[in-house]
């Protein structure tokens, strides 16, 4: 699974998630992108499952470009044990997602394959998303 190499602080407030990305919005890499319409914690199993479902769908041909990266450890405190002494230690490791972010990115396939794998990724997330190409982004913009 993803995680940082190395961390500063293991243990990090909560934070909020208000708001529309304003950067990782557009696509950069491949012609066709996974986009997030509702904010989330998406876990680091989340993305490696839905990079799993596209590469397996497409048979492994085009390229797959994962956008987001869990930088933000979760902590848990055992079950069963009383308030107070200290945080928890950390479990496991989110990406912070907001509105407009582009998870995931693909090129090498034909439209329907890259609309059929985002779409199998898109039921391993626990956000809603929308499948973006190239040529719709430009026509948006002019």
């Amino acid at each position: 699974m993803l995680m940082p190499k190395r961390v500063k602080y293991r243990r990090v407030q909560r934070g909020r998630m208000k708001g529309e990305a304003h950067r990782g919005n557009t696509l950069t890499y491949g012609e066709f992108g996974l986009v997030a319409l509702q904010p989330a914690w998406i876990t680091s199993n989340q993305i490696e499952a839905a990079r799993i479902a596209m590469t397996r769908f497409t048979k492994r041909s085009g390229n797959v470009w994962t956008k987001i990266f869990p930088d933000k450890p979760v902590t848990e405190k055992p079950a069963e044990t009383r308030m107070g002494s200290g945080k928890g230690s950390p479990e496991y490791w989110v990406a912070v997602v907001k509105p407009g972010r582009v998870m995931f990115e693909m090129s090498g396939v034909s439209e329907a394959d890259a609309k059929e794998a985002m779409r199998l990724a898109s039921h391993k997330l626990p956000i809603k998303c929308k499948f973006i190409s190239k040529t719709e982004a430009a026509a948006e913009e002019d």
